[in-house]
């Protein structure tokens, strides 16, 4: 793969390593020379001086031919022009950009443009750490919505099909581990003794789904 990195911080430096010990060719863009430093002796890529939404530098470091794109710098404005420019110009298939503005963030998201929040995420993993909860989480998405959490079972559950759980609880089972070994479940899927399930749900719902979970199975299914 092609991809561009758009802002040589800690972030951008860091991804380029990466992807280029990975064997990936990179290009890094930067308006600040110096930045490039970081990026260590032993970078293989191509670094482009200058900013990252002229279309003569984006040319300059590939993007015609990038299979992605990534903005990272440290502001919204430019990381988001560019994202559009290598998405809707270039036509890359692949943009991310990193958004601190979480409320833009959502907006960009329905833009078809994949991003990063990373305040709203850093603070919610730092709440979390600091107020623990009862809830076994193994996964967060990046913009803090949707999670993944383990949902004990009531006994009354065993021999029900997964359908009957999501129906109840109004959540999806992400995935289930049987005898040590992780499995997609399928609506069909009966619910055995010993079964580990984790189920994909957002703060709000998180609450209901676990008391319904962990509640005798009172509908009689």
């Amino acid at each position: 793969m092609h991809v561009v990195i758009m802002g040589c911080g800690r972030l951008g430096s860091t991804l380029a390593q990466k992807l280029d010990a990975d064997g990936h060719q990179v290009a890094v863009i930067d308006q600040n020379a110096d930045a490039f430093r970081r990026l260590g002796d032993n970078f293989g890529g191509v670094t482009v001086n200058g900013i990252g939404f002229d279309r003569d530098v984006l040319r300059a470091a590939g993007i015609e031919r990038a299979d992605a794109f990534a903005a990272v710098s440290s502001g919204d404005n430019s990381n988001i022009i560019s994202a559009r420019l290598a998405r809707e110009t270039f036509g890359v298939s692949r943009v991310v950009a990193r958004i601190y503005d979480s409320r833009r963030a959502q907006v960009y998201e329905r833009l078809g443009i994949a991003t990063i929040a990373t305040i709203r995420w850093a603070s919610d993993r730092m709440f979390r750490f600091l107020v623990p909860s009862n809830r076994d989480e193994v996964f967060r998405d990046p913009t803090s919505v949707v999670s993944i959490v383990e949902t004990p079972l009531h006994r009354d559950w065993v021999g029900k099909q997964v359908r009957t759980l999501e129906e109840r609880t109004g959540a999806r089972v992400a995935y289930l581990m049987r005898f040590g070994m992780g499995a997609l479940a399928q609506p069909s899927t009966v619910l055995q003794d010993g079964d580990q399930v984790f189920m994909l749900v957002t703060d709000d719902t998180a609450g209901p789904v676990l008391d319904i979970a962990q509640g005798a199975d009172k509908e009689g299914y």
